[in-house]
């Protein structure tokens, strides 16, 4: 099983982010129902929507925040990427961790890797610039996802490019061409690609979560935050 792969290795990886995520500037940010402020913002309105993160993180004396792992999100209803259908039951379970976080932050390979697959995933709400890592650990391979990147380094990627521990390959992308988020890195961890290229699922519906919670292990396992 991926966890326990991760786990046996967790004193080996390195950061993906140069900052301390366990610094008293961080913070852990709720984007579910129970946080009243998300009722009357505008989170379609994304220079609103960044207002509403640096006030959250002001509340909190912090200027990192970080978090989400299986987080049932409301935010996702700003964007109709997510099925907002009446007849269907839309994406809010996310699936990685969100690191908010000034745009123009390197980003770093915590392994050794090698890319995957690369996309520019450009809806309203999506990941923009997206970078898969292939990864291997005593022969079982699996998968790091970097959504909400810069096109400026992303378009210099080539699949098959080898990245080495602790390398930046890549920035924390601004708004718009982040897929319109106020800055942040979405990072995930995958077992099994499934056949996808450039792109995975990075929010679930939560009935499913017991099979995305299997297929996508707990990120902190290698950011390894207290804040989470």
């Amino acid at each position: 099983m991926l966890t326990s792969l991760l786990l046996r290795h967790q004193a080996t990886f390195g950061p993906v982010l140069p900052v301390d995520l366990n610094g008293p500037n961080v913070a852990g940010l709720d984007f579910t129902a129970n946080n009243p402020r998300l009722a009357t913002a505008d989170l379609r309105d994304t220079a609103a929507f960044e207002q509403l993160v640096e006030a959250e993180l002001a509340l909190q004396n912090a200027t990192i925040g970080i978090g989400g792992y299986l987080e049932n999100r409301v935010i996702y209803r700003r964007s109709p990427h997510f099925g907002l259908v009446a007849a269907d039951e839309p994406r809010s379970l996310h699936l990685g961790v969100d690191v908010w976080l000034a745009a123009g932050t390197p980003v770093l390979a915590p392994l050794p890797a090698t890319v995957h697959s690369l996309a520019d995933n450009d809806n309203f709400g999506d990941y923009g610039p997206t970078v898969i890592l292939q990864h291997e650990l005593e022969g079982t391979v699996f998968y790091s996802l970097y959504g909400h990147l810069s096109r400026a380094e992303w378009r210099a990627l080539r699949a098959g490019q080898t990245i080495a521990q602790g390398e930046a390959f890549a920035t924390v992308g601004p708004f718009p061409e982040n897929g319109d988020w106020p800055p942040h890195l979405h990072f995930q961890l995958i077992a099994d690609l499934r056949g996808h290229v450039g792109d995975f699922p990075g929010v679930a519906r939560p009935s499913e979560r017991e099979k995305w919670a299997a297929l996508c292990p707990d990120p902190n396992l290698v950011l390894q935050s207290k804040f989470i």
